[in-house]
């Protein structure tokens, strides 16, 4: 079943351990609220299933719309409803980011720069040395545990936030631990330079492709080939100087060696409304604007747009804010 108590935890950092070479290693981060309650966040830094090193993605300058939902800076722990529209996160479904740019990293080693935990780190040192920010940490909460000390930090009652990574496309045991818009993630929020950075983090073992109900690993069919994967959103038109929807455009690009057929490809809102593409061959490194049409609409308070193939899953997404659309008439870039 899916994850019992998903939520966010919006604290800032006091305090952090590597507990290095041990059977299931976490990075260690101890949180305080603005009412003076206290969190540890369990972050994952090895996989029980084997490949053991986990795929991570640190974003710098994220942007996403979530970031105009979330809970106050300090505000404690938030529990969340795992359905579209709410801050929960779904690393497939949200288009927080390319997969395709994640990378692996061992958990522990010898020597500055090299591995997880040194990763983390570099971002949660900076957040122990400036209050000011603020880390939103998503995940399953347990606790309180009224009348027992944390393990790890001391304080008391225990209580906390762990299941910090993807939370879908799980094999084996953790198959139960599948769900939809409750995957786990790290967000620092740096108001002097109102600038927020995203960590993700998946296990090498989770599925890509999962099933929008169940978060279960959708088995891809004879249809599902490497036949269109450089075919790319890279910009939208969100909202055009004319009143008209159908001046809505999204703009795709060709980066493979050989012609794609677009034939039965679609694109998607946020809402999940589906815009069917023309029946052409896009060409080598050419390029496709399609108009809007139909239910299909971007919106300009911020979005997502979804490239869908012939099989009906996910070949690309991206995401925009309200302040990237803003510029009425101007064409927003990925």
């Amino acid at each position: 079943m899916p994850l019992k108590q998903y939520g966010v935890l919006a604290a800032h950092v006091v305090d952090r351990l590597r507990e290095g070479h041990s059977d299931t290693p976490h990075y260690q981060v101890h949180l305080v609220d603005d009412a003076d309650t206290h969190y540890r966040a369990a972050v994952n830094v090895q996989s029980q299933q084997a490949p053991s090193e986990l795929l991570y993605l640190a974003d710098d300058d994220f942007h996403h719309p979530l970031t105009d939902i979330l809970p106050v800076a300090g505000s404690g722990w938030t529990g969340l409803r795992s359905r579209p529209g709410t801050a929960g996160l779904d690393f497939i479904r949200g288009n927080l980011f390319d997969p395709a740019k994640m990378r692996w990293l061992p958990p522990d080693l010898p020597g500055p720069d090299n591995d997880l935990a040194d990763l983390l780190d570099h971002y949660i040192q900076r957040a122990i040395n400036d209050p000011a920010i603020c880390l939103y940490a998503f995940g399953q909460r347990w606790g309180r545990e009224e009348g027992k000390p944390d393990k790890i930090f001391g304080f008391e009652p225990g209580n906390g936030v762990h299941d910090i990574h993807m939370n879908q496309g799980n094999s084996g045991r953790f198959r139960g631990d599948d769900g939809v818009w409750q995957d786990g993630g790290l967000l620092l929020h740096l108001p002097g330079e109102s600038r927020w950075i995203g960590i993700f983090l998946a296990f090498q073992s989770q599925a890509w492709h999962t099933d929008d109900t169940t978060g279960h690993a959708i088995e891809t069919g004879p249809r599902r080939t490497d036949e269109g994967r450089g075919v790319r959103i890279v910009a939208a038109l969100a909202d055009p100087l004319g009143p008209r929807q159908e001046s809505e455009t999204v703009t795709l690009i060709n980066t493979s060696r050989t012609p794609v057929s677009l034939t039965d490809w679609q694109l998607a809102d946020q809402e999940k409304r589906k815009l069917p593409l023309p029946d052409v061959s896009l060409q080598p490194g050419g390029t496709l604007t399609v108009p809007g049409a139909g239910d299909f609409h971007l919106g300009d308070r911020g979005g997502a747009i979804t490239l869908l193939g012939p099989d009906g899953l996910k070949v690309h997404g991206v995401s925009y804010t309200a302040r990237q659309a803003e510029p009425k008439g101007e064409t927003v870039t990925f």
